[in-house]
C-alpha cells in the first residue's frame, strides 16, 4: 500500500531553514523529519512513497539520490580515476517517487497531482512535518473496518490547527477552523483514503482540509481514528528544538524501529 507525504509547502513559520530547503527536509538527528516518517511507516512494512514535492523540490530529489552517501562510509580513490567506493551499503526497502506537484499549488492539487501514481486503490497520506507514534496497523484496520472515504488520525494537543467535531459512533460531523472556545482535539494528519478521494478534489487552487474535508464530513465519509499517543508538528524553530532534544538523549516517542 503506498504512502503520499505532503512536502511542497514553504514553510515560512520556521523560515530560519525552510529558506535553504523545504519544511520536511529540516534535520532531526542528522536526517529530515521526513525521514523519521518514513521509517515509522516502514515499521509497519509500508514502504512505497510518493513524495508531493513543489518548493525547493531539488533539494528532496538531490538527498534520495545520494541516499548511500548519506547513510554509507565512502572511499574517494583519487588514484584510480576518480574511483568511488561506497562500504557497507545501507538501503532502505523502499520505493519512493518524488513528484514535482507545482510551486503554488494547494495541498488538495498536490493530491490530485499524484493519481497517477497511486492508481485505483486506497492509499496513506499524511504531513511531512510531524513525527507521531500512531499504530498504522491500527489506523489501516480501523479504516478497512468501518468502509468510509476517509479516515484522518485526531489527537489531542495543545496547539490548535483545523478543529474536529465526532460523535459517538466515530463520524466526523464538522471540520473547520479554531475557534476560540474550541476544544484541543485536531488534524494530525496520518490519513488514509479510499480512491472516491480524487472525485472531490478539482483543480490546483483546491486545499484539502477546507471544502472537500467539508463535503466528506456532511455526507459521512470522514471517520476519525483517534491517536491518545505522542504527536507533535515542527512549525517553528522551538518545536525542531524540542524534537532535536528528544532524539539526542534517546528519548524520542516516535521511533518505534530498530536501528
Amino acid at each position: 500500500m503506498k504512502v503520499v507525504l505532503l512536502a511542497g509547502g514553504f514553510g515560512s513559520r520556521i523560515s530560519e531553514e525552510s529558506h535553504l530547503k523545504p519544511k520536511p527536509m529540516i534535520e532531526i538527528g542528522e536526517k529530515p523529519i521526513l525521514w523519521h516518517i518514513m521509517k515509522e511507516y516502514s515499521h509497519y512494512g509500508m514502504d512505497e512513497f510518493i513524495i508531493c514535492a513543489g518548493y525547493k523540490q531539488h533539494v528532496i530529489k538531490e538527498w534520495f539520490a545520494n541516499y548511500f552517501l548519506h547513510t554509507s562510509d565512502v572511499t574517494f580513490d583519487f588514484t584510480n580515476g576518480n574511483e568511488m567506493i561506497v562500504h557497507k551499503q545501507h538501503a532502505e526497502k523502499w520505493k519512493v517517487t518524488v513528484v514535482d506537484t507545482g510551486l503554488n499549488t494547494m495541498t488538495g492539487g498536490r493530491i490530485k497531482r499524484i493519481k497517477k501514481y497511486v492508481g485505483n486503490e486506497s492509499f496513506f497520506l499524511t504531513y511531512g512535518d510531524a513525527v507521531s507514534n500512531v499504530n498504522i496497523a491500527a489506523l489501516l484496520e480501523f479504516h478497512k473496518k468501518h468502509g468510509k472515504c476517509v479516515t484522518l488520525t485526531s489527537v489531542s494537543v495543545s496547539q490548535q490547527k483545523g478543529v474536529l467535531e465526532i460523535d459517538a459512533d466515530n463520524n466526523i460531523t464538522a471540520f473547520r477552523e479554531k475557534e476560540d472556545l474550541d476544544g484541543v482535539v485536531i488534524n494530525g494528519g496520518y490519513m488514509v483514503c479510499n480512491p472516491e478521494i480524487f472525485n472531490y478534489l478539482e483543480s490546483d487552487k483546491t486545499i484539502f482540509e477546507q471544502e472537500p474535508m467539508k463535503i466528506l464530513a456532511a455526507k459521512g465519509e470522514l471517520k476519525g481514528f483517534y491517536h491518545g499517543g505522542f504527536w507533535q508538528c515542527m512549525d517553528t524553530k522551538r518545536e525542531k528544538d524540542m524534537l532535536e532534544s528528544m532524539w539526542e538523549l534517546k528519548k524520542a516517542p516516535w521511533k518505534v524501529w530498530e536501528d
